[in-house]
């Protein structure tokens, strides 16, 4: 190819691959925003969150059988223009289950983005150079998460959240155009093979319905309610089946065959729970920064932003020391120590937090993100053939992605339990008797009085301030137990290495596309 062409390629695809990991973030810090706006609870919008999650869980194991059966090119310029698509139609909803329907598509072409574009790019460079090729690939995926919350923030509060979305078309267009002239099929075209569509279904049916049951449970009373019965039954049998399904099966969409290495089964785990952490503590800090802090939204992202450049740094390093030899199991209890250490500051957290205390939070939690990037997957793949790794680098990513999804259905009903718990330990304090309360009480009635408002009027006023403060010490109380629950799910899940901890340092380097 024409070195000029071969430079345009690169950055075509490494455009469209930010361009997708710049999606994942840039809407946590409009989750407020859109909560007004469209008229819906904090639960409900943090579905446009999840959407996207499940719909990465479903296309990212079937990227190969849609490469190979709709040629790259088709399916990756398809890609290309459905998320585009879906973009407008996202920045256009009147409604939160219409953003969440066009989210859940957008995040279905988006899928490709990444895989297809880590594909091109070592395709592209000469064997000795493919070295070049990761780092290249590594720091530019690392630039959307760095700049999604901060970018999402700007947008927000300056313009109004639709453009978050809005942004893509020209980016779309752009690298549609771009790949339509450029992108070429692999020199090997891979074998197109009977892609396994009951596998899918199962797939997409097991995850969508136990999401759902995980999302709305708490809010309908779980099994009091009709269709949380019947989607929990859905959820078992189709995940039940889907696994009996692809062990049968001679080309499954997710090769659960590779399972059998130990490395990869304890990998697939602790990505799960990396999952959780990752994208929970991302939805969790916006919320708490916005609602109860105060916070603007470019201030919620900028709280995001030193973390995400000092990540940078930390994910070269993990990936330098990775290859002098130094195990991943020792890198990766580094960033679960890192992450267990971000979880407990945030969980001790109160009202009169500064921003500059809870940046210094998020860097041990960027920086623990980042020690565990690469040598998961590198874990993961160590013990595997050569024929296996591209299944079981799916089979990771897809772990890391469910555990998002599932993650913040989890945290919202923890969250929701705390959060009444809390009120109904602070109201049972909250007495005429007691000293604090009567003051309080007695100083907003005096205040509501100067104002011209009656006595009783002032009184009413009073206690809805009171209760208000009720409602936001409670809501931040519920939030810091969530915290310490993703420390603690970590924590259960460290012992895990002990499995792996004698197996020889990882035979051959691997590279991830980084979801921070």
């Amino acid at each position: 190819m024409d070195p000029i062409k071969r430079r345009l390629l690169i950055l075509t695809v490494l455009c469209a691959a930010v361009m997708e990991l710049i999606d994942i973030s840039i809407v946590n810090v409009a989750l407020s925003h859109m909560s007004g706006n469209l008229g819906a609870t904090i639960e409900d919008t943090s579905w446009v969150i999840t959407s996207y999650a499940i719909a990465n869980v479903i296309i990212i194991p079937i990227t190969s059988f849609l490469t190979a059966n709709l040629g790259r090119r088709n399916y990756y310029i398809g890609s290309i223009v459905l998320f585009t698509f879906c973009s407008f139609m996202c920045g256009n909803a009147d409604n939160i289950w219409v953003l969440v329907f066009f989210r859940f598509l957008q995040g279905i072409g988006g899928g490709a983005l990444l895989s297809v574009s880590q594909a091109v790019m070592f395709e592209v460079f000469p064997k000795e150079k493919q070295g070049i090729a990761s780092a290249i690939f590594g720091i530019g995926v690392f630039i959307g998460p760095t700049i999604g919350p901060t970018l999402g923030g700007y947008i927000t509060e300056n313009y109004s959240w639709p453009w978050i979305f809005y942004i893509n078309i020209p980016l779309g267009i752009a690298t549609a155009i771009s790949c339509y002239f450029l992108l070429t099929e692999p020199p090997v075209k891979p074998k197109a093979s009977a892609v396994d569509w009951t596998g899918i279904a199962l797939l997409a049916i097991g995850v969508g319905t136990l999401q759902t049951v995980l999302e709305r449970g708490e809010t309908e009373d779980w099994f009091a309610t009709g269709y949380i019965v019947v989607f929990t039954i859905i959820a078992i049998i189709s995940l039940t089946a889907f696994i009996f399904w692809e062990l049968r099966v001679p080309n499954p969409v997710v090769n659960l065959r590779v399972l059998k290495s130990k490395s990869l089964s304890v990998a697939a785990v602790l990505t799960f729970v990396t999952g959780i952490g990752m994208f929970t503590s991302i939805f969790l800090v916006p919320v708490i920064a916005q609602r109860l802090l105060g916070f603007t939204p470019t201030e919620s992202g900028l709280l995001l932003l030193p973390g995400a450049i000092l990540a940078l740094f930390a994910l070269m390093t993990a990936g330098k020391l990775l290859q002098a030899g130094i195990s991943p199991i020792l890198i990766v209890a580094a960033g679960f120590g890192m992450f267990m250490l971000f979880s407990w500051n945030m969980s001790q957290i109160n009202t009169e937090v500064s921003a500059g205390a809870i940046s210094v939070n998020l860097i041990f939690r960027a920086i623990g993100m980042a020690c565990l990037t690469v040598p998961l997957t590198s874990l993961a793949v160590s013990s595997l053939d050569p024929k296996d790794i591209p299944q079981g680098a799916a089979l990771n990513n897809m772990m890391r992605q469910l555990g998002g999804s599932f993650g913040i259905s989890i945290v919202n009903t923890y969250s929701a339990r705390r959060f009444a718990l809390h009120r109904t330990d602070l109201i049972t304090n909250i007495t005429a008797a007691d000293p604090a309360t009567a003051s309080r009480l007695n100083g907003y009635t005096n205040y509501f009085q100067s104002k011209g408002i009656s006595l009783i009027d002032a009184k009413h006023k009073a206690m809805g301030l009171i209760d208000l403060s009720v409602v936001k010490q409670s809501t931040l109380l519920s939030y810091l137990d969530a915290f310490l629950l993703i420390g603690l799910l970590f924590a259960l899940a460290l012992p895990l290495l002990l499995f792996v901890i004698k197996r020889s340092p990882v035979k051959r380097p691997a590279v991830i596309v980084s979801d921070h």
